[in-house]
């Protein structure tokens, strides 16, 4: 979003205030913490990285959140640039393309046995790769009865989740929308081993695709440039050549869910020429959630700012809450305008139209009010109009919620105390 200087004076303002988080005792950056359950659907202990966003106001002004989860198919392999992929569309910048989210990288044991649908003597004539193939139906188990109800019991999370998964992995996410659908909002395949056992899912997909409502449910996948140099997707029609099987099955499944328009399901997918299979997981990743998260982002709110505008407290606080109102309907739960962008938004207003900035004090105080800070606020928009009144009895409100010595201080100054 765009913003006046004088709203991101405010919101870095705020930020600065914040208490900064204390480097480790290795003085190490960390991102993450390695957790870890023992699996009865695959006999094992299972581990797990976890990214939990750090809400600026955990334990401090603001309260805490709880937040979408993201299942991250080799999490070893990509939970760096996935992690840091969401902080930048969702926080850093002031970016909101995403929604903050926890992360949840699931490691390796057996990759073949877990990914694969269904098992297969040998590939291309190799039987050690495929010796434990098929083992991805107690795989959902582990992660449908085991490891979601665990990472719901110990982190912050909310109902909508997002599955990604790359190559074998992205062969597991198609296989999870075709079988177990509502077990994520979303998917996304990246450049999946369709090829696999035949075919075979890829196969069973048309039939699918075409009886299953997939209402609230979004794909996207991704199409990596494995073909030999000089060669372009026109040139696949009508190719047999093994070489391409890989491109042409993902190629026929995105044209057969391209196909079935009546099924609900948000669906798009895209060919990365100049990336290939092992290069193609972050652009894909960073374009996914572009799509999937396509109605998250708020309308550039700066046009409110130009007294031109004539703008109505009324109507910048509709234009708010109609949009929080959308995005809890795509997400399933209600979801309210974020306490510290509002918060900023109000001083950001105070200059120029105090009857926007009072209106979005009191947004708060609505949503929030079991919140010392949004008292605290709407005490220095009385102070600002100075009507005494009201900002003591406002700052005295926030205190009766938490011990805020910022507050005491701004309340003995209105009442005159030293």
């Amino acid at each position: 979003m765009k913003y006046p200087t004088l709203f991101i004076i405010v919101a870095i303002t705020v930020l600065a205030c914040q208490p900064k988080q204390e480097p480790t005792a290795s003085n190490k950056i960390s991102i993450g913490t390695i957790d870890s359950l023992y699996s009865e659907a695959l006999h094992e202990q299972r581990h797990v990285w976890v990214y939990v966003p750090e809400n600026i106001g955990n334990g401090a002004v603001y309260g805490k959140s709880t937040y979408p989860v993201l299942y991250l198919l080799d999490g070893d392999a990509h939970f760096l640039s996935v992690v840091g992929m969401i902080h930048q569309l969702s926080t850093i910048n002031g970016n909101t393309i995403s929604p903050e989210m926890i992360v949840v990288g699931i490691v390796n044991t057996d990759r073949t046995r877990d990914l694969t649908p269904t098992h297969v003597a040998s590939v291309d004539g190799d039987t050690t790769f495929s010796k434990t193939s098929g083992g991805a139906e107690q795989f959902t188990k582990y992660i449908q009865d085991e490891l979601i109800p665990y990472i719901d019991q110990h982190y912050p999370t909310t109902p909508h989740r997002t599955l990604v998964g790359h190559s074998l992995g992205g062969l597991f996410a198609v296989n999870t929308l075709l079988y177990h659908p509502d077990l994520f909002a979303n998917y996304l395949a990246i450049d999946p081993s369709l090829w696999w056992d035949d075919q075979k899912l890829l196969k069973e997909a048309e039939t699918i695709l075409a009886e299953k409502r997939y209402d609230k449910k979004s794909l996207y996948v991704a199409i990596a440039n494995t073909m030999k140099d000089g060669m372009q997707l026109s040139d696949l029609k009508g190719d047999t050549a093994k070489f391409t099987e890989h491109i042409r099955s993902i190629l026929q499944f995105s044209e057969t869910a391209e196909s079935k328009t009546n099924n609900g399901l948000n669906f798009e997918w895209k060919y990365y020429a100049e990336d290939d299979h092992g290069s193609v997981p972050l652009i894909a990743e960073y374009d996914a959630l572009r799509f999937l998260y396509s109605w998250y982002k708020l309308d550039d709110l700066s046009k409110y700012f130009d007294p031109a505008s004539k703008a109505t407290a009324a109507e910048v606080v509709t234009v708010i809450t109609n949009h929080y109102k959308n995005v809890s309907d795509h997400l399933g739960y209600t979801v309210l305008p974020q306490e510290s962008f509002v918060n900023g938004l109000g001083y950001a207003f105070m200059g120029d139209n105090k009857d926007i900035a009072f209106a979005l004090f009191q947004l708060n105080i609505d949503n929030y009010p079991k919140s010392s800070n949004v008292y605290d606020s709407m005490g220095d928009y009385y102070a600002a109009q100075q009507d005494t009144v009201h900002a003591i009895e406002n700052f005295a409100k926030a205190l009766t919620l938490a011990d805020a010595p910022h507050t005491k201080e701004k309340l003995k100054a209105m009442k005159g105390e030293k």
